[in-house]
């Protein structure tokens, strides 16, 4: 298999549950070749997501449809970012100093603040499931733009932001990551975006055209890059760098942002 091949691969095994076949040596530098295919990996999941939302709506009510995808959505990822989202709330909401909420990270188990951030994260993304699927499938294209960025600033937090924990743990593996690697993956998130928004229907107002436009290269990527750098920036204050888990968070937050954004045009069209 080419290198670029395996990059694919390694990233579709990492970041999904999708079945990609492949006997991968996970080096570091192959970690690092990865993270260009991240939003690829998002599109994928965004695109199963939401072709299965629509069959469902088509033959559930709203909420038990909105529920079914979110279970879909979670499965895909196999967990991961929301496994993040819980043991960064874990350690971060403790208040404790940072060494003692690094290693509140670590350990296995879930706390309280873990599992009441996991709930009020799955709340509000099934309110903004069910809102998107009662809007109807007119933009259906720009609901993978949420996935696409989401995972693009990850790759942009690895490359920004200091490691927490140095060459340890999982983050440690993305640690010395080329500028080119930040500049491809955001060409692809781009490219990505570009055919979201093209196999939107077109059976719309112009001027619903120009929201389409705006919202795959502007405003999505914009509010992600601004909610994004809000939280890393907090995260970083608190914990002296970045590690795997904040990744994750990062992800679900951004997930939910850009969802949140699409939700509030929807409203206004």
């Amino acid at each position: 298999m080419m290198k670029w091949g395996q990059a694919a691969a390694a990233a579709f095994q990492f970041l999904s549950r999708l079945p990609v076949k492949a006997n991968l040596d996970y080096t570091p530098a192959l970690f690092r070749q990865s993270v260009k295919f991240y939003p690829l990996v998002g599109a994928a999941i965004g695109l199963i997501v939401w072709i299965a939302a629509a069959g469902l709506a088509f033959v559930l009510p709203p909420l038990p449809a909105a529920a079914l995808t979110l279970i879909l959505w979670v499965w895909l990822t196999g967990g991961l970012h929301l496994d993040g989202w819980m043991d960064t709330a874990d350690g971060i909401l403790s208040y404790r100093s940072r060494e003692q909420m690094l290693d509140i990270m670590k350990d296995s188990r879930v706390g309280a603040m873990g599992v009441i951030a996991c709930v009020l994260l799955l709340i509000l993304k099934f309110s903004l499931i069910y809102s998107l699927l009662v809007a109807g499938s007119n933009y259906s294209g720009l609901l993978l733009l949420p996935l696409i960025w989401s995972r693009w600033f990850m790759v942009h937090a690895m490359f920004t932001w200091p490691m927490a924990r140095g060459k340890s743990g999982l983050a440690g593996q993305f640690k010395d990551m080329d500028r080119s690697q930040l500049w491809r993956t955001f060409l692809i998130a781009v490219i990505l975006s570009f055919v979201a928004a093209s196999i939107t229907p077109l059976v719309v107002k112009d001027y619903v055209l120009l929201i389409v436009a705006l919202l795959g290269f502007v405003i999505i990527p914009l509010m992600v890059w601004i909610a994004g750098t809000w939280l890393a920036r907090r995260m970083n204050s608190a914990l002296g760098g970045l590690t795997g888990d904040t990744y994750g968070a990062l992800n679900e937050f951004l997930e939910v942002t850009a969802m949140l954004v699409l939700v509030l045009i929807y409203n206004q069209i």
